[in-house]
This record gives C-alpha cells, sequence and structure tokens, in this order.
C-alpha cells in the first residue's frame, strides 16, 4: 500500500511517498481503509520535528481521517466490516479526564496515522459516523472540532446567551463559531483579513474585529457587547494574545488555553483581570471519546457541517501541507484518497 511518511522532519519537503506491507490487525486493532484525511496547525510542527520532538522517519502522519473498517483484529466486537468510522486522535482517552500518558498514543504523531491507504487502529478509539455525514466531512473532526467541544462545554458550560470569543479563522475557531450557534450563543471572532470575516458573518459570527487593522481588539469586543465583555474565550493564539483576550472577558468569565498561534508575547501578558473579574483559565489538550460521540450527535441532530476550504488528492498532500502554511483558507483542509 502506499503511504505518505514524515521523513527527515525538516519540514514539508521531508514528506515523501512510500510503499509498505499491507498491516495485519493483532489482537483488538483493526484495519481501516481511509477515505479521506484532514490537516491541522500542529500537522506543521510535527513536519519539522517541533512538536514534543522527531519521530521515526518512516511515520505515517495526519491525527484526522475517516475509512471503512475492512478487517478485524481478535476479540474486537464494537466495530463490523464495513462500517464507516472515523477516531480520536488520543487513541487510549476512552471518557474521564486527561493523562499526559495520552501522548504515546496518539494518532498521526506517536503511532503511525491517517495519511496512507489504510490505517491500522486500536478498535476501542473507533467512532462511527453518522448517515448524515461524508467521509470527508467526517476525516475533519478529531483533533480540532474535539478540542473546542472539549473548551467549551465540557469545561466552559456554554449557554445559550452566553458569548463567545474566537481567536482567527482556522479549525479550532470554526468549529468554536459553529458549536456556539448550535448552542444559541452569541459569537466575537478576530482575523487580519476582511474577507474572512465577512465568511464567518456568513456562519454566523455576530462581532468581527480585523486585528491588523485594530490592534487593540479587545476594546472593540468590550465596546460590541456594552462594556460586559465575552463569556468564554477560545484561547488558541496564547501567551502573544492573551492578556487581550483575558482584557475582553466578562467577569466570571472562562478561558480554554488551546494553542500559541501567535508566538511569544514581547512582555509578559497582563493577567490581572483573572483575580480582578473572578476569571477561570484552563488548558485544553482535544477531548476524549465520549466527547468526539457527544459531538458528533450535536452535528446530526442540527445538520451541522464542518466548513471545508480546500481539498487535495491523496498524491497531492504535500500541496496540502502547503496551503496550511499560506494560511488562505478558513476551517479545515482536506485529503481525498479515493
Amino acid at each position: 500500500m502506499k503511504v505518505w511518511e514524515l521523513g527527515e522532519q525538516k519540514g514539508i519537503a521531508s514528506l515523501r511517498i512510500a510503499d509498505r506491507p499491507e498491516p495485519k490487525p493483532g489482537p483488538g486493532q483493526v484495519l481501516v481503509a481511509v477515505k479521506a484525511s484532514a490537516l491541522n496547525r500542529r500537522d506543521i510542527a510535527i513536519s519539522e520535528g517541533k512538536y514534543l520532538g522527531t519521530r521515526p522517519p518512516t511515520r505515517i502522519p495526519l491525527s484526522d481521517g475517516a475509512g471503512e473498517v475492512i478487517a478485524l483484529g481478535d476479540g474486537v466486537s464494537n466495530v463490523k466490516i464495513g462500517e464507516r468510522v472515523t477516531a480520536t486522535h488520543f487513541s487510549p482517552w476512552i471518557e474521564g479526564d486527561f493523562d499526559p500518558a495520552f501522548f504515546g498514543s496518539d494518532v498521526g504523531s506517536t503511532i503511525d496515522g491517517w495519511l496512507g491507504e489504510k490505517v491500522l487502529l486500536p478498535a476501542a478509539c473507533l467512532v462511527p459516523l453518522p448517515t448524515s455525514m461524508s467521509y470527508a466531512e467526517g476525516a475533519c473532526l478529531s483533533v480540532a472540532a474535539v478540542t473546542a467541544y472539549s473548551a467549551m462545554v465540557p469545561f466552559a458550560k456554554l449557554k445559550a446567551g452566553d458569548t463567545v470569543l474566537a481567536l482567527g479563522t482556522g479549525g479550532v475557531s470554526i468549529f468554536a463559531l459553529q458549536i456556539a450557534k448550535m448552542n444559541g450563543a452569541r459569537v466575537a471572532i478576530t482575523s487580519s483579513s476582511d474577507d474572512k470575516l465577512e465568511r464567518c458573518k456568513k456562519l454566523g459570527a455576530d462581532i468581527l474585529v480585523n486585528y491588523k487593522t485594530t490592534p487593540e481588539w479587545e476594546k472593540e469586543i468590550l465596546k460590541a457587547t456594552n462594556n460586559r465583555g465575552v463569556d468564554i474565550v477560545v484561547e488558541t493564539g496564547g501567551q502573544a494574545t492573551l492578556g487581550q483576550s483575558l482584557a475582553a472577558c466578562a467577569p466570571n468569565g472562562r478561558v480554554g488555553m488551546i494553542g500559541a498561534l501567535g508566538g511569544r508575547a514581547e512582555n509578559p501578558p497582563n493577567t490581572g483581570p483573572l483575580l480582578l473579574k473572578n476569571l477561570t483559565m484552563k488548558g485544553i489538550t482535544s477531548g476524549s471519546r465520549r466527547m468526539f460521540t457527544d459531538l458528533l450527535r450535536a452535528f446530526d441532530a442540527t445538520g451541522t457541517k464542518p466548513v471545508i476550504d480546500k481539498t487535495f488528492k491523496f498524491a497531492d498532500a504535500n500541496k496540502a501541507y502547503q496551503a496550511m502554511m499560506d494560511s488562505e483558507f478558513i476551517g479545515k483542509i482536506v485529503i481525498t484518497h479515493t
């Protein structure tokens, strides 16, 4: 079978196509014929050896994917041949609290991922796709959608009438927008592109701020909320944006720390609002299989679909990586395998 491998991890130029024998599932494992996969920001860092260290050069990347079950190992009873599935990327995290040990079985990072014609996965991490979702749509959810859901629902207790702030227009932020609207919340979203903001408006965003033309964007968000602020922040910028995110919060706001796309701050962020506004901040590292199934149920019930901006063929997977680096998209970038 054909697969893409990370290679020397000196960037996306190291990615390479290889042939290898089709794997056979062992006890508790399932072989899936991959129909689609999708990229996340962390896949760029993995290709550069900057995500928790380098991996074997033969590692197959990508944590997001969907496909059809074609073979079962001994003892597997939770899925059937022919079933349409996706999977959690922290394969041991079925439910309950996060454990750093999950990084040891992280699909597309510490174990082989979806960027091949077939993928071997633990049966316990598989999640059935609802009939309302295509393979391409189902391939978008494991990392970004579950992370946004984890931050907003189990942690922040999202409810109708809340105002949610999402930074940027990547996968996590667009899913945060969609999940918020599904639950009757208002959404403020930032971007350096007015075109992207206009697309977010069509998805239901209520408050749009261009952080390039309005560097003190937190003041604009406060103004748009009658100086009350937002109830929930899905913080993907990290240290560079944290001070402004805290300033934009309403009293008793909740901040889910997810990423660090903004890089390091020149000066330490002002954390005074944590005390003055009685805010709660929590690190969010993806979510469990239970969260994933709850999210899929909500998407299915509401007819919500992932936002797919660009699609590439399997043979052009390196071009999909380049599109991720170029950042000229909102939502998700998908690779089709058939």
